[in-house]
């Protein structure tokens, strides 16, 4: 035990190891003198190279900021396309009851012989469904009258008529078209009148 002690009271202390990057490295001149203009010169350089670095670093950093603030629009705009076709997806399978509801209206006679009370559920049924079509901003379109736009109509049939000023105008809205906003979910499908002189309706 006395040995070991011994050895390690023989033993020198250990000095703290110097981070040579703390070291200021001075430049001597042959007299082994420093050398002031070549230390500052020296410091110079390094720092030059210091503040290259840090724009390079900066520059990096700014560039992986910016591409991952478009990565985030890009992921909002994703989402929000996501989420806009399936809500347009889901509109559009309702369209078909609306569809059923304008059939069920449209032979007045047969209509009016229903059941009174029956004929008011069915009605406020009706105006529920186009709530929901109005909270969303989903809006009818097609009337017998109005011109034709290839773009919202689709056209089944021509209907001949001698009136100039009908020509290309809806003759009959066959079913209903969609719009949500301003996107057309559903074009209206019609007959369309088509001028022939000496033609008739």
């Amino acid at each position: 035990m006395k040995d070991e002690e011994q050895k390690d009271e023989n033993k020198e202390p250990e000095l703290p190891k110097n981070d040579d990057s703390e070291v200021l490295e001075f430049e001597y001149n042959a007299d082994g003198e420093e050398d002031l203009k070549k230390t500052v010169k020296k410091l110079r350089e390094e720092l030059k190279i210091c503040k290259k670095e840090k724009e390079e670093y900066l520059t990096g950093w700014q560039k992986e900021r910016a591409d991952f603030a478009n990565y985030k629009k890009e992921e909002e705009m994703r989402r929000a396309s996501f989420s806009e076709s399936v809500r347009e997806r889901i509109l559009t399978r309702f369209l078909s009851v609306m569809d059923s509801f304008q059939m069920a209206f449209a032979n007045k006679d047969a209509w009016n012989k229903v059941d009174e009370n029956w004929r008011k559920g069915v009605e406020y049924i009706h105006s529920q469904m186009n709530s929901v079509f109005e909270e969303y901003g989903v809006k009818e379109f097609g009337e017998d009258g109005d011109a034709f736009d290839p773009n919202l109509h689709h056209s089944v049939d021509s209907m001949k008529t001698d009136k100039k000023d009908l020509d290309h105008k809806i003759a009959q809205v066959i079913q209903k078209g969609y719009k949500l906003g301003e996107r057309v979910l559903r074009p209206a499908r019609v007959n369309v009148f088509e001028y022939e002189a000496g033609g008739g309706e």
